[in-house]
C-alpha cells in the first residue's frame, strides 16, 4: 500500500518557521517529482513547490520564493518543506504528493504556472500549518 505521510504542521507566530516532512512508503518514486500543495479554507488547492526525486531539482511558486525550500532524502525516502517568514496568508493545510509519471530530471521555466495538481497521482492525508499575527 502506497503511503504519503506528513508532519510537522502546527501553530506558529508570523515571521516564525516550520519544516514539514513527507516521508513515503509502498513503492519508489524514483522518475517522480515530488510536490507541495496548500489548501486555505474556501481557496482551491494550490502548489507551492515541487522537487524531481532523482536529481533535486526544484520549482516553486512565485509566493514562496526565497522564503520556503524543498529538499529531498532518498536514503529515507521522505520529502521536506522547510518554511521560513512564515505570513497568515501561509495559513493552509499543507498536502504532499507524488506525479509519478512526470519522469524527467529538470523542470521547464514557469513550472506550476498553470496549476499541475491534476497530474500528482499521489497524496497525503495533509497537515495544517497556522500562523498567527
Amino acid at each position: 500500500q502506497v503511503q504519503l505521510v506528513e508532519s510537522g504542521g502546527g501553530l506558529v507566530q508570523a515571521g516564525g518557521s516550520l519544516r514539514l516532512s513527507c516521508t513515503t512508503s509502498g513503492r519508489t518514486f524514483s522518475n517522480s517529482a515530488m510536490g507541495w500543495f496548500r489548501q486555505a479554507p474556501g481557496k482551491e488547492r494550490e502548489f507551492v513547490a515541487a522537487i524531481t526525486w532523482n536529481i533535486g531539482h526544484t520549482a516553486y511558486t512565485n509566493s514562496v520564493k526565497g522564503r520556503f525550500t524543498i529538499s529531498i532524502d532518498n536514503v529515507k525516502n521522505t520529502v521536506y518543506l522547510q518554511m521560513n517568514s512564515l505570513q497568515p496568508e501561509d495559513t493552509a493545510v499543507y498536502f504532499c504528493a507524488a506525479d509519478s509519471h512526470y519522469g524527467y530530471n529538470w523542470f521547464p521555466a514557469g513550472y506550476g504556472r498553470t496549476n499541475p495538481r491534476n497530474d500528482y497521482d499521489y497524496w497525503g492525508q495533509g497537515t495544517q500549518v497556522t500562523v498567527s499575527s
